[in-house]
């Protein structure tokens, strides 16, 4: 492909993400401000999620109380998220059960991770986390700062879809366009492409839903490919976190990974975050 080939290609893949950048904070942070961590701001009927499963070292299996990993004041947002993707009022939660710390490559992980959206955000006060809920599950708390970012997809992603790239001048090309490389490890964010570890999602997404395992290589046909291919349009990314730390605390996914919420884009239009999947891809 030649460059212009690739700027007219990047014109129509491109979006924008809201990078979330952390720091400790340094007093508990007003009820409904975006965070990471703490204790969850939320109403008095919030019923806590639990997971069912084997934990991931010694594969006891108990029915465990997801963590808190974030919420999202979408007021506070609404400025970067210049695609108008996300709803522009309201608070986007997200928990992920860490002692299992499913991979999502299982139809059976449904429940390992729960978004919830609560469009009413009067009456929210933080809440206490379950009394099961072990102290290296809980999160401390930090404070975001937003920014827009452009992206496009990893070559990865974009491979998949687009069988003119080509993988020796993709990433260069995606520079000189004006979209940096981004360190995997150091990069959370709403919305926009997922920074790949290992290979592209959205097809594993439509597997997923498929009922299909996908721990494991799977032959497909010619048809049955293009029909995954197809099926997999219909989800984008919601959040990519990766790794926190800050004075001595450190929340890793596998090793120097991240986790990814994906949701059908028609959901995402009907403010239906039920049926997000989750996926973590790690080093």
């Amino acid at each position: 492909m030649t460059t212009e080939a690739y700027i007219t290609l990047f014109d129509k893949l491109k979006k924008t993400a809201v990078a979330a950048d952390y720091a400790p904070a340094e007093t508990p942070l007003p009820p409904g401000t975006s965070k990471f961590g703490g204790k969850p701001h939320l109403p008095a009927n919030f019923a806590w999620p639990y997971y069912e499963g084997a934990d991931y070292l010694d594969e006891e299996i108990a029915n465990r109380p997801l963590s808190f990993l974030a919420q999202f004041n979408l007021e506070e947002i609404a400025d970067f998220d210049t695609d108008n993707m996300l709803p522009h009022t309201g608070m986007l939660y997200f928990f992920y059960e860490l002692c299992t710390m499913k991979w999502g490559f299982d139809p059976k992980d449904q429940g390992c991770a729960r978004v919830y959206y609560i469009e009413d955000t009067h009456d929210l006060s933080p809440v206490d986390f379950p009394a099961d809920l072990a102290q290296d599950y809980r999160i401390p708390e930090f404070a975001l700062k937003f920014s827009s970012q452009m992206n496009l997809p990893d070559y990865g992603e974009a491979a998949e879809r687009h069988t003119d790239v080509e993988w020796d001048c993709y990433d260069e090309e995606r520079i000189i366009y004006g979209c940096e490389m981004q360190d995997n490890t150091e990069c959370s964010k709403l919305l926009g492409y997922a920074n790949l570890v290992q290979g592209d999602m959205l097809f594993q997404c439509a597997e997923i839903a498929a009922g299909i395992y996908c721990g494991d290589v799977t032959e497909f046909t010619d048809e049955q490919r293009e029909s995954l291919l197809a099926q997999s349009e219909a989800w984008t990314l919601l959040f990519q976190m990766s790794t926190v730390e800050k004075d001595g605390y450190e929340l890793m996914f596998g090793d120097c990974g991240s986790i990814y919420f994906y949701i059908r884009k028609q959901d995402l239009i009907e403010k239906n975050f039920d049926n997000v999947w989750l996926i973590l891809q790690c080093f």
